[in-house]
C-alpha cells in the first residue's frame, strides 16, 4: 500500500515537472520583452505608423495589403511590422491585439 502510494506521488511530481517544462518561454518571444511590449514606441498605437488614420492601415483603403482577415473574410485590422522586425497586430481601431516576435538570426 505504502509502495503503491510513493509511486502515485512519484508519477505526479515528474508528470508536473514536465507540464511546467512546455510551458516554458523564450524571452525573446515574452511581452516582457521591451521588443516586443506596447511600451515601446515602434510598436505603440500612438506612433502614426501604426495608427488607424494612417491612410496605409485605414479600412478605407481598398488597396491596403496589411489587412487582418477573419474565416468569414471580414476584415477585423491590419498588421504592421516594426524596425526590429516585430509585426503588430492592432484591430481596426488602432487597439494592439497581438504580436509576432522577430524570427532568431
Amino acid at each position: 500500500m505504502k509502495i503503491q502510494l510513493i509511486l502515485g506521488l512519484v508519477s505526479i511530481v515528474i508528470a508536473s515537472s514536465n507540464a511546467n517544462a512546455q510551458q516554458s518561454m523564450n524571452y525573446n518571444d515574452s511581452p516582457l520583452n521591451y521588443k516586443n511590449s506596447e511600451l515601446n514606441y515602434d510598436n505603440s498605437p500612438l506612433n502614426y505608423k501604426n495608427s488607424p488614420l494612417n491612410y496605409e492601415n485605414s479600412q478605407l483603403n481598398y488597396n491596403a495589403k496589411n489587412g487582418v482577415y477573419d474565416n468569414n473574410g471580414n476584415r477585423i485590422g491590419y498588421e504592421v511590422q516594426a524596425p526590429s522586425g516585430v509585426t503588430n497586430i492592432y484591430s481596426n481601431d488602432g487597439r494592439r491585439m497581438g504580436y509576432v516576435p522577430s524570427p532568431q538570426r
